[in-house]
């Protein structure tokens, strides 16, 4: 089955960098686009990153562009987020997301906290 594994949050200061990492199995990674999303408590969960298995482009919500990288290693199955000059409103659990036979997966979260 589909699993993906979040990890790579944490506490940092406001300008920091963190990079998140996805490891993914149940499917054959080097054939789907992957993603990653963002929530924060009475919000809907927010597109911000993802990754084409095609050809590699990226595209980032408008927030994060010029900050955050998405990379993928289709040897290792992962998905990796750089995120570098952080805010305090990029404070979220992020998710890493796949589509696949039309249902989305998600992994399980990891908690990214920007101080001020």
């Amino acid at each position: 089955q589909v699993q993906l594994l979040d990890s790579g949050g944490g506490l940092v200061q406001a300008g920091g960098s963190l990079r998140l990492s996805c490891v993914a199995s149940g499917f054959t990674f080097s054939t789907y686009t992957m993603a990653w999303f963002r929530q924060t408590p009475g919000k809907e969960r927010e597109f911000v990153a993802a990754i084409s298995w095609f050809n590699g482009n990226t595209d980032y919500t408008g927030a994060v562009k010029g900050r955050f990288t998405l990379f993928r290693d289709n040897a290792k199955n992962t998905v990796d987020l750089q995120m570098n000059s952080l805010k305090p409103e990029d404070s979220a659990v992020y998710y890493c997301n796949v589509q696949r036979d039309w249902r989305a997966y998600w992994g399980q979260g990891t908690q990214v906290t920007v101080s001020s």
